[in-house]
């Protein structure tokens, strides 16, 4: 059973998503300050870097967006040149485009945008330029990949590119091509007031972390969406209304005087998923570590001393381990290169098994995460994409002492 959960205060927005009662995301937005992933605006190339093939664009915020080369040829492979031209031959200091946010800032470093421009619906991605067809990972049946695909090729214009998302299996004509209409008529406007708009210049905000989880997330499996404010509610309904009258009457308004976290046990579980130690089911724990560069997870038995031999208990415990690896990167929203440290197992077939189960269970992620495999030293590498901060940032700062080390001077 999935059941979604809206928390809003004056300062910050949050959603939990459980599964059969087990926490699997957590996201956050600042009522101030929202995030800028799928933002557009008209930006200014300040600056051209022919050393890195990348330029730096003014799109208003304090610091220059990052547009490297790729994201400004063709968005379809075919139609890019066989070699990349120098990024100078494309852009010049001064010349004005249109870009969209695809990671926001990170430390110190400004937003990194691109010209291949996406706007997502309840059902497809809209790219109006990209010129190609793509269709969910998620949805393995052939023939309903086949039939949406011969949908989307007969809905959409010349040049246009269309991604089916997973919520589009089993869906008619009639719903992917309102969809897509309104995703036109969206872009449209955008491009319309681009040409009027003077650089640096906002041109179009996504919608907020409400209108975000109730479009990617709501879908037929879900049994609830319980939120504890009235106006987000009737935001919820209204889009559900439009998109998905049948669950619209999912949505339920939480009034109760406990606050809404504390009520169903999120809380609980948010507090140990974000500790540096978690314990696993049998009695073993992880131990997680986050740098600037990536994530590393030390996998340990703890008190787990299992009943039959040495192996075994190093198997069950890597398997637990892979289980609650790939809920914990969902739910911490952790992104680049992720290393595991599974405990050394002498059986090859064990090491298989540990690596499928892995990947079994990250296929539920909405994020792309790839697994890389076992390395030469016998760690299990994988990388997971970074477009926002990382949830923590927004409960957590460093010790102004140690300065987030977290050791102890001894003078």
């Amino acid at each position: 059973m999935k059941q979604l959960f809206i928390h809003c205060s004056n300062q910050v927005t949050q959603s939990a998503l459980m599964e059969d009662g087990v926490l699997t995301e957590f996201a956050v937005e600042r009522t101030e300050g929202a995030s800028l992933i799928g933002n557009l605006y008209k930006g200014r190339v300040v600056n051209v870097l022919p050393g890195m093939q990348a330029a730096f664009v003014d799109i208003g915020l304090t610091k220059n967006a990052f547009l490297y080369v790729d994201d400004v040829l063709h968005p379809h492979l075919d139609k890019q040149p066989k070699e990349k031209p120098p990024i100078g031959e494309l852009l010049k200091p001064g010349d004005e485009l249109l870009v969209q946010v695809m990671k926001e800032p990170l430390g110190g470093k400004g937003a990194r945008v691109t010209t291949h421009y996406s706007i997502p619906g309840r059902w497809l991605v809209y790219m109006p330029d990209a010129d190609y067809i793509g269709v969910s990972k998620k949805i393995e049946q052939e023939p309903e990949r086949s039939r949406l695909r011969s949908l989307a090729e007969t809905i959409r214009e010349q040049a246009e590119g269309v991604i089916l998302r997973t919520n589009a299996a089993g869906e008619s004509r009639e719903a992917l091509e309102e969809d897509l209409n309104g995703l036109r008529r969206v872009w449209r406007s955008i491009a319309e007031r681009s040409g009027h708009a003077k650089a640096p210049f906002e041109l179009h905000r996504d919608t907020g972390l409400v209108g975000r989880m109730v479009r990617d997330v709501i879908s037929p499996d879900t049994e609830q969406l319980i939120v504890d404010d009235e106006a987000r509610a009737e935001e919820a309904k209204s889009y559900l209304r439009q998109t998905a009258p049948a669950l619209e009457g999912r949505v339920q308004l939480y009034r109760e005087a406990k606050p809404l976290f504390e009520r169903f046990g999120i809380k609980e579980q948010l507090d140990k998923a974000f500790q540096s130690r978690i314990w696993l089911p049998s009695g073993g724990y992880l131990v997680w570590e986050q740098t600037e560069a990536l994530t590393v997870i030390d996998v340990n038995t703890g008190k787990y001393t299992g009943s039959v031999d040495l192996e075994e208990t190093v198997f069950q415990t890597n398997g637990e381990a892979a289980d609650e690896v790939a809920r914990l990167l969902r739910l911490r929203d952790v992104g680049g290169i992720i290393i595991i440290d599974f405990i050394d197992m002498e059986i090859e077939e064990h090491r298989h098994q540990v690596a499928q189960r892995l990947e079994t269970r990250i296929k539920r992620d909405r994020t792309k995460c790839q697994v890389v495999g076992w390395t030469r030293l016998g760690l299990m590498e994988l990388t997971r994409k970074k477009a926002r901060e990382n949830a923590m940032k927004y409960f957590y700062e460093p010790c102004a002492a140690c300065k987030g080390s977290g050791k102890i001077y001894i003078r």
